[in-house]
């Protein structure tokens, strides 16, 4: 059975990147027996709270469309799990946006996030190097303005949480992961 040109699905620099010459390095610098041992991206998840979605349910749609740019595919809204009288939110009201990435998108979305986007933030001393113990690293951006995506005009920014989520199940290899992807971790 011969392979078209189509059904060839072109994997991205970072990850051509991590399986030729990260992945091996990896394996000897955290003594690892075996290859599938090797901490590896499994998703990244990104997600927008909008609180102004309650007055305001334009805002939205601006927030979806925006999100969409960014990750590269369609994201979904998160809905209310319950109702909270104090703010004014019913069960199953839209409040925020999500999206996952997994393969060729992910790998795009980390190279963009570490090359381009982290660079711009204003006075960059580094990410924090907290992780949850399990291996997985969470990351706050204030505005998304930092991504090349983002129409610099629009009227409200809006902060996101990135989510990356890594096989491994240790803090210290999913350190180690990002750092040889070039994560800017700050200086102890």
């Amino acid at each position: 059975m011969s392979k078209n040109a189509s059904d060839v699905v072109k994997k991205s620099r970072l990850e051509e990147l991590y399986v030729n010459k990260l992945r091996p390095e990896l394996q000897k610098n955290l003594n690892l027996s075996n290859i599938m041992e090797v901490p590896k991206l499994d998703k990244i998840v990104i997600n927008v709270g909008v609180k102004e979605a309650v007055a305001d349910s334009r805002i939205l749609n601006t927030v979806i469309q925006t999100i969409d740019s960014i990750a590269g595919q369609k994201s979904v809204k998160t809905l209310a799990k319950k109702s909270i009288a104090g703010f004014k939110i019913r069960e199953d009201m839209p409040i925020g946006v999500r999206v996952t990435l997994r393969r060729k998108k992910m790998y795009d979305f980390l190279d963009k996030l570490i090359n381009i986007a982290l660079p711009k933030v204003r006075d960059f001393q580094g990410v924090p190097t907290k992780f949850d113990g399990r291996g997985n690293y969470n990351l706050g951006i204030k505005e998304w303005i930092i991504f090349p995506e983002v129409d610099s005009n629009i009227e409200k920014t809006f902060g996101l949480n990135i989510t990356i989520c890594m096989t491994g199940g240790s803090n210290a290899n999913s350190y180690e992961l990002l750092k040889v992807f070039g994560m800017p971790f700050k200086r102890n």
